[in-house]
């Protein structure tokens, strides 16, 4: 059974000024977040602007990522997700051709399909691609439907599916999906602020945003929790809520590229339709970053 690790960062993608994809500061940008705590990266999943990509800069950011880590250990997951279940499934495969660790499928957005078609629609990217490790993800509020805890459980019974971010933002979905499944089966946060409740109730880790700031901190709050230190892991937890609150002050990832921008990484800024964050988020997203002692 694969493992991803604790901390599973939803990698950003940084454009030149022109709006291309920077490749360079990608391999760099990797590297440096496995060395910060990140076990598994993910590419091309919200955060790294996946509806604003082409299938070819996708295709070329998964292969840049994977030769830039390939020697520390850390694992690479592919965000081939679509509303369109063919498409899905021809992406996966090319994903698992190139050798890539996982995908993460997101459940489909806009058209809104019952559980029945949901269940279909996940079986068959599955079983098109038997070998190739499957995380669900479920974020109802980007797609307009819920994966509800008894599709889950129906669908972790396929081999390949191994886990699942669970990002409705609901402990109660996330303990009826832990009691639904085998142990084996993997429950990730898919909310930043909600790891160390989930972690209380099965949980494994979290698909994170913040850890692109403070993904050695996410490791150190998880581990003490494993270790029985719960008041070491509280701690940390309510010290960086203030981040966790701020990096969605606006729609994510506008301020998480602020907050690099102030950190000296020149990632850009945001493709249309998302835009630039405003003078106000700008300095709220600031005097975190000052409060944890992460400015230069």
């Amino acid at each position: 059974m694969i493992d991803f690790g604790r901390v599973v960062t939803a990698m950003i993608v940084p454009f030149h000024p022109d709006g291309a994809v920077n490749y360079e500061l990608v391999e760099k940008l990797a590297v440096h977040f496995v060395h910060q705590g990140t076990d598994t990266l993910l590419i091309c999943g919200t955060t790294g602007e996946s509806p604003t990509l082409t299938w070819d800069e996708e295709y070329e950011l998964f292969q840049v990522v994977q030769a830039a880590v390939r020697d520390t250990g850390a694992k690479v997951m592919a965000g081939t997700g679509s509303n369109s279940t063919h498409e899905a499934i021809q992406a996966t495969q090319k994903a698992s051709a190139l050798g890539l660790d996982a995908s993460l499928q997101v459940v489909p957005y806009y058209n809104k399909p019952p559980q029945a078609g949901l269940y279909g629609h996940f079986r068959a990217i599955a079983e098109a691609c038997p070998e190739f490790p499957l995380m669900l993800y479920n974020i109802p509020g980007r797609t307009g439907v819920n994966l509800e805890a008894e599709t889950v459980a129906r669908l972790a019974e396929l081999p390949n599916v191994v886990a699942i971010k669970e990002a409705s933002g609901s402990l109660e979905r996330a303990s009826e999906i832990r009691r639904l499944t085998n142990p084996e089966f993997a429950i990730y946060s898919g909310d930043d602020s909600l790891t160390l409740p989930l972690l209380s109730v099965g949980g494994k880790g979290v698909v994170s945003v913040a850890s692109h700031l403070v993904g050695d901190r996410l490791q150190e709050m998880i581990q003490a929790f494993e270790a029985g230190r719960n008041a070491e892991a509280t701690a940390i937890h309510l010290q960086l809520m203030p981040l966790f609150k701020a990096l969605f002050l606006t729609t994510n990832p506008i301020p998480l590229k602020s907050a690099l921008q102030q950190l000296g990484w020149p990632v850009g800024g945001t493709r249309s339709p998302l835009c630039d964050a405003p003078e106000s988020v700008v300095q709220s997203i600031q005097a975190v970053l000052k409060q944890l002692n992460l400015l230069p």
